[in-house]
């Protein structure tokens, strides 16, 4: 059987980035890979993603960064402003000449489905990664030498390895990590794009900004070479439904906004119809692979998006994963081990320190002024040694840092 399972390919479940990046990664290796996603047509649904340095350099191993830097804009600056009276908590000067001395790779902000379509069209390029929509992939049996992955349409295909790229409510994972349902956090968030020349001039600055309020935020930055602005207004609510691409109420909205600087109500009554999505993660895990089976980005480690790292980390466990199945001569259950036992203390410190940003962004009261006081006082310097840990991440090879 060993001779089969070397002509069979790594099977990636789900289309979304971290599945196609993880294709792109093992790709770029000569393996050859094929994608199934459930849906008719491979896309993305349209919102910002906020790419750190450490997204960039997993660029560079993907050979992708001058598609991706042609369709990012990069920012000036990260801002931090008090959403009742207006007031700059803090900046982070991004992208100059003193934040160059700190990170070799820049800040960047992209519309979602620019960045997974330049990822779709690097694989494209590639003879021995094939793309099929229409596949629900339900289920796996280990066959030993082979993986044979089950569809909901009764259809059956042979892999010499699984990745389950399958999201936030992966199927895979509940055959491999047997825990509990994703945790609800009590925050929904609502997600609209604005094309820039509606933004009202205050709001038109390119920087990625972000007002706190008590038990809410609204952040906005430009996206799409600057034509198009990206909202997400996020606050604490009871309200629950599974999924993120459901329309938003506009009165619940209005609502928990009320009140708020002319800066956030002003960018607020641009949008008539908002996305909305319920925020959750799951506990931090050691261990998320199962012989020749194993996981990546939201279906590994899902996380709070307060320190926008969801997409930068399913993208770094790509290059690692295929870094990993290189160095381990193809045995992909060692290669699987390796590879999660690189990933899973750096992945579990974002999913903790998300948690804590959330509570930072949405202080109140006395907890307000004392978020004030300790950002207020930093100086660039302070906040990038701040960020290095989040930033520095891996190396273009899959090295992994803490």
């Amino acid at each position: 059987m060993s001779n089969l399972s070397s002509d069979l390919p790594v099977l990636v479940a789900g289309g979304g980035i971290g599945g196609v990046a993880a294709a792109l990664a093992l790709g770029l290796k000569g393996h050859s890979v094929k994608v199934l996603e459930q849906s008719d047509a491979f896309g993305e649904v349209g919102a910002g993603i906020q790419l750190g340095p450490n997204a960039f350099r997993m660029f560079k191993a993907l050979a992708v960064t001058e598609a991706i830097s042609d369709l990012a804009v990069f920012p000036d600056a990260l801002v931090m402003k008090d959403a009742l009276n207006g007031q700059e908590i803090t900046r982070v000067p991004l992208n100059d000449e003193r934040f160059g001395e700190h990170f070799e790779f820049p800040y960047a902000v992209i519309y979602r489905p620019d960045l997974h379509k330049v990822l779709i069209d690097a694989c494209c390029e590639l003879p021995n990664v094939v793309l099929e929509t229409g596949v629900d992939v339900t289920g796996f049996t280990d066959k030993g030498d082979y993986i044979r992955v089950e569809a909901s349409s009764g259809k059956t295909i042979d892999g010499t390895a699984l990745i389950g790229a399958d999201g936030l409510w992966s199927t895979l994972r509940k055959t491999i990590v047997d825990d509990d349902p994703p945790r609800v956090s009590g925050h929904i968030a609502y997600r609209a794009v604005l094309p820039a020349n509606e933004v009202p001039d205050v709001n038109r600055v390119n920087s990625v900004v972000l007002w706190a309020g008590p038990k809410t935020h609204l952040v906005h930055y430009p996206l799409h070479r600057g034509e198009l602005f990206n909202l997400v207004a996020v606050f604490h609510s009871d309200r629950y439904e599974e999924g993120w691409d459901v329309f938003g109420d506009v009165a619940e909205l209005e609502q928990r906004f009320a009140g708020q600087h002319a800066g956030v109500l002003g960018m607020l009554e641009k949008i008539e119809a908002w996305r909305m999505w319920v925020l959750c993660d799951r506990e931090p895990v050691r261990n998320w692979s199962k012989g020749r089976v194993t996981l990546v980005g939201d279906a590994a480690h899902p996380m709070l998006q307060y320190l926008a790292q969801g997409a930068c980390l399913a993208i770094e466990d790509a290059v690692c994963l295929a870094a990993s199945v290189g160095e381990n001569g193809d045995d992909f259950e060692q290669a699987f081990l390796q590879y999660q036992s690189k990933r899973y203390l750096r992945t579990a410190r974002v999913q903790l320190t998300a948690r804590i940003y959330g509570d930072i962004y949405h202080a109140a009261d006395a907890t307000a002024d004392l978020r004030y006081l300790m950002l207020s006082g930093r100086d660039p310097e302070q906040a990038y040694q701040g960020m290095k840990w989040l930033y520095d991440g891996i190396d273009e090879n899959g090295v992994q840092q803490l």
